[in-house]
Order: structure tokens, then C-alpha cells, then sequence
């Protein structure tokens, strides 16, 4: 039995961590206001945000950041539960570049087929870390900026400190959570002025906790650590083991590869963020982008008066992209164990802020190549209810509400391009109908 993990932390040091401990989570940042959240807990426990223990407030933080995402994850089971409509399939494109269609079946249907992660009887496990850095009684988090990273540094030279990193699990199948926070005494080297200038010239100080990392360029200057060293990297492998074994799993179960570098890079050496990213050779005869197959939302906003289609939410492609400067849909891989609408609902979020609250579902549109697939998850915004569109990676130039009779004259990803008349259409007869 394989409990899969989500992992909710943007962090490359965590997800390298589990990585090599033989865990490829799927990666959804929480997206958390962390000096809100802290402000949110003073107030409810009569104290201030600057008298909270270290260890508190990364428990704290944890807590908030793997429930931000398991009630993210509910929502979208939510949004996939109520979704109505037909799901289309349609088979490879021919010599003429002509879908035939092959398949309709109600998509509750195919949905009970593939349940995905929602359907699991035990998980997925959500995990939220949070990391801070305690020194002469004063607590750090990230100094953001080189003057604040320079003091820290100077201060901490030649000194010692202490990393605390609180961790969370929540298993979602069960609504269960622990929660434990590790501890490590981080002991400094006596390093130079210019050391610092230097370093903090790489910026890698600037984004972590107390201006410093131990596995990175920093580690140089630091001496020796008395505690767990995996904490002081942001995650403590030993304390996630005695969580997972307090909800009743062995630690065994989490595995999903044996050989973690064969996921650490694809073949152009960048690092892969979710299991189920990478390039598949197709029966078509073309690469294709997703091991498990790919999804995305076509959303569309309606008039409140008439029904009709006013606006479709599209992603401008960041040009490192396939057919970057495109204009297209937001989705992206389908991580292991998603079924599509999961996939769709959690890159669009990822990548336009295309929460699942928001949204009804109303159909999908599935282009099957047999070992590869892409589905397009036709949604309305829910009456009432405004998406704001918002870039939450990298992996776009801006997302925008483009009026519907302009999405024909963008410049479109083939795919979509090749597909939009027929979409226009269908969108037009499922607002009538809805």
C-alpha cells in the first residue's frame, strides 16, 4: 500500500528531502499570510505576536499551512461531487487534422470510475512545515532584504543558535492531524566581513529562515550542528515518521520510488516539482507533457441578466514555455493519483487563482491518444461569485478575462487554437442549458 503525500511548501530543500528519502509528494503551496496568522493567534490567546515562543509559533504555522491546503483539497472533492454535464471523447486527429469523436458518457459516470485522490479509503497525507531561527531571544523568519540578512549575519558569527521547525500532518481520509516541532543548536563559524557581502551577493541568504542554509552555499560557515540536521534544512525526516506513525502508518507506506534520482530532473536538467511531470512519447507519433496525462479549466464568465458568455479566463504562456507567448488554458500534468478534474482544478489554481468554490463544473472534453490523454474541464463561475484572475507561479506572462468574441483573434496554443470553435460553441449551448 502507497499513502500519497502533498506536500504543502513551495520549498526545494523539503521537496529534495523527501525526494531522496524516497517520497515524490505532489507539491500545492498553501499560499498563507503568515504575520496574519500569527497576529490571529496572539489576539485569541491574550499575548503579542513578538512574546510567542519560537516553537510555538512555527507549530502554529504548520497547522495553518497543511490546513489551508487539505480545506483546498475538500473544496475541490466538493466542486467534483456537484459537477454535471457530459464527458466528450474524441480520438486522435487524422491525416486531415480531424478529431472523431468516439465516447459520451455522463461525467459523474467516469468520475466513479476514477475517483482519484478523494476516493482514497486511507490519505492522501497533507504536510506543513514551518521554520524559524532562535538567537540571543529573538525569533527569525526570512530577512527578505540584504540589510536585515547583514545584521543577522554579523550578529551570528563565532555564536550559536537555535533552529526550530514545526511540522503537520493531516490525513485527509480521516480528518486526523499530529503535530510536532523539531529542534537543532546551529553553531557558527568565525566568517569574514567580505564572507558576508559575498554571500548575501548570491541571495540565497535573503529567503530563509535566520539569513542562513545548511545544505546550500552557506554551509560552509557553519561549524557543527547538535540536534536533527534535517530540520535545519526545513524538514525533519525522524519527526515526520513518528507523525505518520501516530496516525497508524508506517513510515514504509509513503514510499512511491526506490530510485529518486531518476525524478529528481528531467532531461533538460530542470528539476521536476510534481510526480507525474515529464515528457511521454505518444502513439500519435509527438511528445506529449504529463506521464499520467494532462488537464486544464476553460472558464468562462456569464451575464447575470441573459446567461450568456461574456468572458473566458486565459493564461498568457511564459515564453520558457512550449509555444511560449501563446494563449491558452491554465492546467498542466496530472500528478499520481489525480483523475483529470483534480489536476485541473489544482493547476488552475497554481497558475490563475481559479478557486474551486467558485466555480461549477459543467463538463469535460477528453482528445485520447491511448497511452495519453488531455482533458479540458469546461466551468462557469458560480453566480454570485467573481474569480480573480492572478499569476501564482512562474509559469505565466498574466492571466486575464478576455472578452469571448476576442479569443479567436489571440495568438493560441495549437491545441486550443485548433479546438476553440468547437469549444466557443459548446460553452454557448451548456450556458443556455445551465
Amino acid at each position: 500500500m502507497t499513502i500519497p503525500v502533498v506536500l504543502a511548501s513551495t520549498s526545494p530543500s523539503r521537496l529534495r528531502l523527501l525526494v531522496k528519502a524516497g517520497i515524490r509528494p505532489i507539491v500545492r503551496p498553501s499560499f498563507v499570510d503568515e504575520p496574519a496568522v500569527i497576529q490571529h493567534f496572539a489576539e485569541h490567546t491574550e499575548t503579542t505576536a513578538d512574546t510567542i515562543p519560537a516553537k510555538t509559533r512555527v507549530l502554529v504555522l504548520s497547522l495553518s499551512k497543511a490546513s489551508a491546503v487539505a480545506q483546498a483539497m475538500q473544496a475541490d472533492e466538493a466542486a467534483i461531487r456537484s459537477a454535471s454535464g457530459e464527458r466528450i471523447v474524441f480520438g486522435c486527429r487524422d491525416e486531415s487534422g480531424k478529431a472523431h469523436r468516439t465516447a459520451d458518457d455522463p461525467l459523474q459516470k467516469s468520475m466513479r470510475q476514477t475517483p482519484g485522490l478523494a476516493g482514497l479509503k486511507h490519505g492522501p497525507l497533507v504536510i506543513g512545515c514551518d521554520s524559524m531561527f532562535e538567537f540571543n531571544g529573538h525569533v527569525y523568519g526570512k530577512p527578505h532584504n540584504a540589510s536585515t540578512a547583514r545584521e543577522r549575519l554579523l550578529a551570528m558569527r563565532g555564536k550559536r543558535g537555535t533552529l526550530w521547525t514545526g511540522h503537520t500532518v493531516i490525513d485527509l481520509a480521516t480528518g486526523r492531524r499530529e503535530h510536532l516541532a523539531s529542534s537543532a543548536e546551529v553553531i557558527f563559524g568565525n566568517y569574514s566581513k567580505q564572507d558576508i557581502d559575498r554571500y548575501i551577493a548570491t541571495k540565497e541568504p535573503l529567503e530563509v529562515a535566520g539569513s542562513f542554509t545548511l545544505e546550500g552555499i552557506g554551509g560552509a560557515f557553519i561549524d557543527s550542528v547538535i540536534g536533527d540536521p534535517h530540520g535545519v534544512i526545513g524538514l525533519s525526516l525522524s519527526t515526520l515518521r513518528s507523525l505518520t506513525s501516530r496516525l497508524r502508518y508506517e513510515w514504509t507506506d509513503l514510499w512511491n520510488t526506490v530510485d529518486s534520482s531518476a525524478h529528481e530532473a528531467n532531461g533538460n536538467g530542470e528539476f521536476i516539482h510534481q510526480p507525474g511531470d515529464g515528457w511521454i512519447d505518444c502513439s500519435c507519433g509527438h511528445r506529449h507533457w504529463g506521464l499520467n496525462g494532462a488537464a486544464g479549466m476553460l472558464l468562462a464568465r456569464r451575464d447575470e441578466a441573459t446567461g450568456k458568455v461574456t468572458d473566458v479566463l486565459l493564461q498568457h504562456r511564459a515564453e520558457w514555455s512550449a509555444e511560449g507567448g501563446t494563449w491558452g488554458i491554465p492546467g498542466g500534468a496530472l500528478a499520481d493519483g489525480e483523475n483529470p478534474l483534480e489536476g485541473a482544478l489544482r493547476e488552475s489554481f497554481e497558475e490563475a487563482n481559479i478557486t474551486a468554490q467558485d466555480v461549477d463544473i459543467v463538463g469535460t472534453h477528453v482528445e485520447d491518444h491511448g497511452n495519453w490523454a488531455y482533458t479540458t474541464v469546461f466551468a462557469f463561475e458560480k453566480p454570485g461569485h467573481a474569480v480573480t484572475a492572478r499569476i501564482n507561479d512562474g509559469e505565466s506572462l498574466s492571466v486575464e478575462w478576455v472578452p469571448f468574441s476576442d479569443v479567436g483573434k489571440c495568438r493560441l496554443l495549437s491545441y486550443f487554437g485548433q479546438n476553440w470553435p468547437g469549444f466557443a460553441e459548446r460553452l454557448s449551448r451548456l450556458s443556455a442549458r445551465v
